[in-house]
């Protein structure tokens, strides 16, 4: 963002100079003003979506800002089809109207003064951003409609998310294939095929995020934390690493975590395999279980019960590799994050390991 700034300030300050006829530093500095604009019509396109979404009863956790572009982060999904789309489509119609108000203001100043240069560039941005905005592509806003009217015929958002995502990578590669004709006939220079090349790049890459967001989504429910819990075997505090190790390798269960109770038999923490296996084989059996534990007071606590949406959000706001699965005050397995993405994604898992190749 800030290279992107940095460019746009020395290119609108080499324009201020020569088209405007203001000497280097006050040039640069009505660049830096421009910049400032950009970044508030992006807020102001995405205070559209927030106070949308609140108004709605939505909570927005944060909005984030590029030069160019924002999103706003929403702490859950829109409830409804026609709630999703009011609040995807209010971005692009605040850019709309700042583009009419800039406009008004461009036809209303002199041309060649900076205020007048300043309103039409804005008028100009806003008015394309908001167009962009609209097509129907993931992860454009309009590619959020989108996949509000395919959710509404489908009654399932994650397949219409799939759908839109799909929408997205085909706008990209239209996108691209227009950039290129421009550039081609001369309507665009090397600049602006780059930059716009970068722009379908992002369209890209977004695109694959939501269908891949689409297709984990739909696999929520195959999470039970019952059947993911990885079984513990408890050894008392004090216990040799060489000796808790055996007793593990002779447990017939399959993926059992090693755990340390104190001298009431209550689980005090979890061995942490990465720890154990850097001690070296001859000095197992001399150090204790314990000091490559870690405590359970710094573990996350699962209760059973959660449905597989409750799981992942938990795993979102703690994020870890393991997590304690609890019944009541009983802890009655481990859940490891990679576990979880095997479910999400089983292409993209690796073959877990055997009974007795890990450590601890």
């Amino acid at each position: 963002m800030l290279l992107l700034a940095a460019l746009v300030t020395v290119v609108y300050g080499n324009y201020a100079r020569n088209g405007l006829g203001l000497p280097s530093p006050w040039a640069y500095v009505v660049g830096v003003g421009f910049v400032v604009c950009l970044l508030g019509s992006v807020l102001l396109h995405e205070l559209g979506h927030a106070l949308t979404a609140r108004r709605y009863g939505i909570g927005v956790r944060r909005i984030t800002l590029e030069l160019l572009s924002g999103w706003t982060e929403m702490d859950r999904d829109a409830p409804t089809p026609r709630i999703d789309a009011l609040v995807s489509l209010a971005g692009p119609i605040v850019s709309l109207v700042l583009g009419g108000i800039a406009t008004g203001a461009a036809l209303l100043l002199p041309e060649r003064t900076v205020p007048g240069q300043i309103a039409f560039q804005l008028a100009v941005s806003n008015v394309l951003v908001a167009v962009f905005n609209v097509l129907p592509g993931l992860p454009l806003d309009g590619g959020r409609a989108l996949r509000a009217a395919v959710w509404a015929i489908l009654k399932d958002r994650n397949r219409a998310t799939v759908v839109a995502g799909w929408a997205g990578r085909v706008l990209a590669v239209l996108t691209a294939a227009t950039v290129f004709l421009f550039y081609q006939i001369g309507w665009l220079t090397v600049f602006g095929l780059v930059f716009v090349l970068l722009v379908v790049l992002t369209l890209w890459q977004g695109a694959g995020q939501s269908i891949r967001l689409g297709r984990m989504t739909r696999r929520f429910p195959l999470i039970d934390l019952g059947r993911l819990a990885r079984p513990l075997l408890a050894v008392p505090a004090g216990t040799p690493l060489g000796e808790a190790q055996r007793r593990r390798a002779e447990d017939p269960r399959p993926d059992v975590v090693l755990a340390v109770t104190d001298s009431a038999g209550s689980l005090t923490a979890l061995v942490d395999p990465v720890a154990a296996e850097r001690v070296p084989v001859d000095r197992r059996p001399w150090v204790s279980v314990e000091s490559v534990a870690r405590s359970r007071d710094a573990l996350t606590s699962l209760p059973l019960g959660l449905t597989g949406e409750q799981v992942v959000r938990a795993l979102q706001a703690h994020p870890g590799a393991h997590y304690l699965v609890t019944a009541g005050e009983d802890v009655v397995g481990v859940l490891r994050v990679a576990d979880v993405a095997a479910v999400l994604e089983p292409r993209r898992a690796t073959p877990s390991p055997r009974k007795g190749t890990e450590s601890a």
